[in-house]
């Protein structure tokens, strides 16, 4: 008999379990797919934030996956004892090496539950801006108003001053007109194109008014809401009409000017 031959016994010995093994193995991911399918089903009746319906249906399939490699290593005489009480030991070195990733979670898990901002707002945090776009256990993401995409360790967040603008924002442009111009009139035609702008939200009603006595203008400031979407194309759109309309109405918008005066010395 050569080195390499094995006897019939011992491929019954460990054919037997290794084949038992693999059909538990199965069996455990069948399930733990199942388990998944029906958590996720059950808690889409309840009012629940998708980030944790999420880590919910993903611990329960992990929890079944564990089981069934549990119950695996016992196919092959394995102690699970001691071999749980050595990974405990390692755990705790492995913890402090992922410390940072356990500090993003229980960040996200925080952010989550109090809610100090939801998908669709726009907030200000840490120096940057955005709407949120996804809330995720690890990050945060953000699109910027470049349609960039800022990515937020959520550990960064908690304890920070955010501001959170919700679904909507507030212009803050200024347009000046001349001294000698009719103020009623031209606020009249600022609010006429602020009216009749599709972007502009009637509710939260638009602030429009005098808000500055310049060196060589009276300035106005329009303040009108706008979705967050709309930000940006809003503006220009409203100074653009703006310009027309003070033109159409003859409100003139003065160029900055200075008098200088000459004083004969002699």
């Amino acid at each position: 008999m050569s080195g390499l031959d094995v006897s019939p016994e011992i491929m019954l010995q460990y054919a037997l379990p290794a084949a038992s093994a693999l059909l538990i193995l199965a069996l455990g991911v069948l399930i733990a797919k199942w388990a998944g399918q029906y958590v996720h089903k059950t808690l889409g009746r309840v009012d629940m934030e998708p980030p944790i319906r999420l880590l919910l249906v993903r611990v329960t399939r992990g929890i079944v996956v564990l089981l069934t490699l549990l119950v695996v290593l016992q196919q092959f005489g394995i102690q699970i004892f001691p071999l749980l009480a050595g990974l405990g030991v390692a755990g705790i070195g492995v913890g402090l090496a992922l410390q940072g990733v356990f500090l993003n979670l229980f960040a996200g898990l925080s952010i989550i539950f109090t809610k100090p901002f939801r998908v669709g707002e726009f907030i200000q945090v840490l120096g940057v801006h955005g709407e949120v776009q996804t809330i995720d256990i690890f990050t945060t993401k953000l699109l910027h108003l470049d349609q960039s995409i800022v990515v937020i360790p959520n550990r960064m967040i908690i304890g920070e001053i955010l501001q959170n603008h919700g679904k909507i924002r507030q212009l803050d442009l200024t347009v000046g007109v001349a001294y000698a111009s009719d103020l009623n009139k031209a606020l009249s035609a600022v609010r006429r194109v602020v009216e009749g702008n599709s972007r502009v939200l009637s509710d939260p009603e638009p602030v429009i008014g005098i808000n500055l006595l310049g060196d060589s203008s009276i300035n106005i400031a329009v303040k009108p809401w706008v979705k967050v979407a709309d930000f940006v194309p809003s503006q220009a759109e409203l100074y653009l009409d703006i310009v027309e309309e003070f033109r159409q109405a003859q409100v003139e918008i003065p160029f900055p000017q200075r008098e200088v005066r000459m004083l004969n010395a002699g």
